[in-house]
């Protein structure tokens, strides 16, 4: 448990500290993440952000690992390298070679401000499937739901969550959690005011 808890807390200030010196504070709601996560991104701290999803999910026998395009790709992918099983993404952009024998949601982006159909094709999924989600932000919890109906229309099965940022003063969590899904989050942001990230286990501290 000691090895476990320092592994855990190593990717997490990691994760932290990369928040802190290059995340951009854009108002109360949104926080840029771009130079390491959603569009420069830092394959170092991906391949600890995988290790560590794969700690937390331990012995779950995960057949599948699912995400959303594009962000979600890299924390995905190398979640799925440690697990050595296949990562599926879900599209959002229309595909000519993709129109038969797909599975659909409609995901509602609170980053963009607009609704997207998402679309995976069956045969990348089946019935009994175990399959964990991974994405790089939970705001109001949209596309992890989105993701999850896709899973579960095939009768396959969630085994859980993984979030890279979550933004835990939006609802998305909460919402997951009495939904019934198992929601691991590496860093919980608190609050973003006057241009800086406070993490919710650090609130009410000095």
């Amino acid at each position: 448990m000691a090895v476990e808890g320092i592994w855990e807390e190593k990717t997490m200030q990691l994760l932290k500290d990369k928040v802190r010196q290059e995340g951009i504070v854009l108002s109360e709601q949104v926080l840029k993440v771009d130079s390491f996560l959603n569009h420069q991104m830092d394959p170092v701290l991906m391949k600890e952000v995988g290790k560590e999803f794969i700690r937390r999910f331990e012995g779950e026998n995960i057949t599948r690992v699912l995400t959303i395009e594009s962000s979600g790709i890299a924390p995905g992918i190398m979640t799925a390298l440690e697990l050595n099983v296949p990562l599926i993404f879900a599209r959002k952009q229309k595909s000519l070679t993709l129109t038969e024998d797909i599975l659909v949601e409609k995901v509602y982006s609170f980053t963009k401000q607009e609704t997207n159909e998402i679309t995976v094709a069956k045969k990348f999924m089946n019935p009994g499937d175990r399959v964990l989600i991974i994405d790089d932000f939970l705001a109001n919890g949209e596309a992890a739901f989105g993701l999850a109906r896709i899973v579960e229309q095939v009768g396959a099965e969630v085994v859980g969550i993984g979030i890279v940022i979550e933004k835990a003063f939006q609802p998305g969590g909460r919402l997951l959690k009495e939904a019934g899904y198992r929601v691991e989050s590496l860093v919980r942001i608190g609050a973003l005011s006057d241009g800086q990230v406070t993490f919710a286990d650090e609130e009410g501290t000095n």
